[in-house]
């Protein structure tokens, strides 16, 4: 009789939870992410809607004539793109790309377009995604994607290497939309590890645009090369948020709603510790850029936001049940809100009137508060004991950084020697201090 009487209390009990889960779920908006990131400002934003357009200069056939231009024009010259080649020519290796020479801005770029839903090479390329497949400089990444970012570094390499050459002081600049996004996270980390073969170019000089990623390193990757790789999301895009291997998510399209609440329960019952304890977990990489441009749930305009960060715990880690999923991952949708974004970004520059050498030095101040960002990250992925995914290599990883260049020094500087392994107790005391009130903080001097 007694166990009659628990099962309405134990029903009632499931339900309840259920309806807990749907409310919190139904009201889980995509700022929720980014409202304690910085703003970003309109020096640091501007260079994102003019990459859009020359992404989408790429889907164009004939650069000279373009069919599908947005309005004011892609902005390219076409006598200074050096090649561009398309699926015939890449052997399906990866989608169509182009060299281009921006000199009004003066950076030597290389796009890469994204996803084409009709050819069924791209879709090879995302598929190859096993998990925990493919290892990288201390991480792990999406398998397919590094094979397409090796076969593009061997095949332009040397035609990169004599723009580097020539051009000395222009910024060697990678972005993509979408798979082409994914594809040049990984060939700046592959640039940025072989720089000998780039003509010994400068880290400061490479820099990465990831427009709309999909989920491509691990979370120890994704924050170590924040200092060159910038993501770029448009408010509910789901690509970026997907936990699902992309394997399991473009074979069952058709049902992308079973497949979103699905996502959307394992997340829910997903301790955070347990995601940030998986190596294998893939993350959006680098620097964040979160462009806010509606109300939550769609029900009406507000004006633009950008807002950044480097955030280790938090990055894009939840499904946003919206209507806009799909449609905020069209880049010429992005091309429009960021261009309408920046221009709100300028309009309050103008409206506080800043004269342009205090800019400058503005400029100059978020370069060292986005290194000093950096380094807390860095940090804090420490705090959080993010593992490593193998003994250390000669590239270094968390616990182990060896090597010249900056980022490897940064770690040095940031977690202590490479040649002695630190007790947790040990790094705890180094890391942390205790305040009047018997909390753990962090030291601010740990730099």
């Amino acid at each position: 009789m007694s166990v009659l009487c628990c099962c309405p209390i134990l029903e009632c009990v499931y339900c309840l939870g259920c309806a807990r889960w749907a409310w919190k779920k139904c009201l889980y908006t995509a700022g929720r992410e980014s409202e304690n990131w910085g703003h970003a400002t309109a020096s640091e934003f501007e260079p994102v809607p003019r990459i859009c357009r020359y992404i989408l200069a790429v889907y164009e056939y004939d650069i000279r004539n373009p069919l599908w231009a947005p309005p004011g024009g892609y902005g390219i010259d076409p006598d200074q793109v050096v090649l561009k080649k398309d699926y015939d020519e890449n052997q399906g290796k990866v989608s169509p790309y182009m060299i281009y020479i921006d000199k009004d801005n003066r950076e030597i770029l290389l796009l890469i377009s994204g996803l084409n839903l009709a050819k069924e090479s791209d879709y090879l390329l995302l598929l190859d995604d096993k998990l925990g497949q493919t290892k990288f400089d201390g991480g792990y990444v999406h398998n397919g994607l590094l094979k397409a970012a090796q076969w593009v570094f061997d095949n332009e390499c040397e035609v990169l290497k004599e723009l580097v050459e020539k051009y000395e002081d222009y910024t060697l600049t990678f972005a993509g939309h979408s798979l082409g996004a994914g594809v040049v996270t990984l060939l700046t980390m592959l640039v940025v590890k072989n720089r000998d073969r780039i003509g010994n170019i400068d880290r400061k000089r490479i820099k990465c645009f990831s427009i709309a990623p999909a989920r491509c390193v691990s979370l120890n990757l994704a924050v170590r090369y924040a200092d060159v790789i910038n993501s770029v999301v448009l408010q509910d895009d789901f690509m970026p948020r997907t936990s699902v291997a992309l394997e399991v998510l473009f074979k069952y399209l058709c049902c992308f709603p079973c497949i979103l609440c699905g996502t959307c329960i394992m997340e829910t019952f997903t301790l955070q510790q347990q995601m940030l304890q998986d190596p294998r977990r893939l993350y959006a990489p680098g620097r964040l850029y979160h462009v806010i441009v509606r109300k939550p749930f769609g029900v009406g305009r507000i004006s633009p936001v950008v807002k950044t960060a480097v955030p280790v715990d938090g990055r894009f880690e939840h499904m946003v049940i919206s209507c806009h999923v799909l449609t905020d991952h069209s880049i010429a949708l992005m091309e429009r809100e960021f261009s309408n974004a920046l221009d709100t970004l300028k309009e309050k520059d103008r409206v506080l009137d800043i004269p342009p050498q205090q800019r400058m030095e503005r400029s100059s101040s978020i370069a060292i508060e986005h290194t000093e960002e950096h380094r807390a990250a860095l940090a804090r992925a420490v705090a959080l004991d993010v593992p490593e995914s193998y003994s250390p290599s000669e590239y270094g990883t968390f616990r182990n950084a060896q090597g010249g260049d900056d980022s490897e020094k940064l770690l040095t500087q940031t977690l202590g020697s490479s040649r002695s392994r630190e007790s947790w107790d040990e790094l705890a005391v180094r890391l942390f201090e205790t305040d009047e009130s018997g909390q753990m903080v962090l030291k601010t001097n740990v730099y």
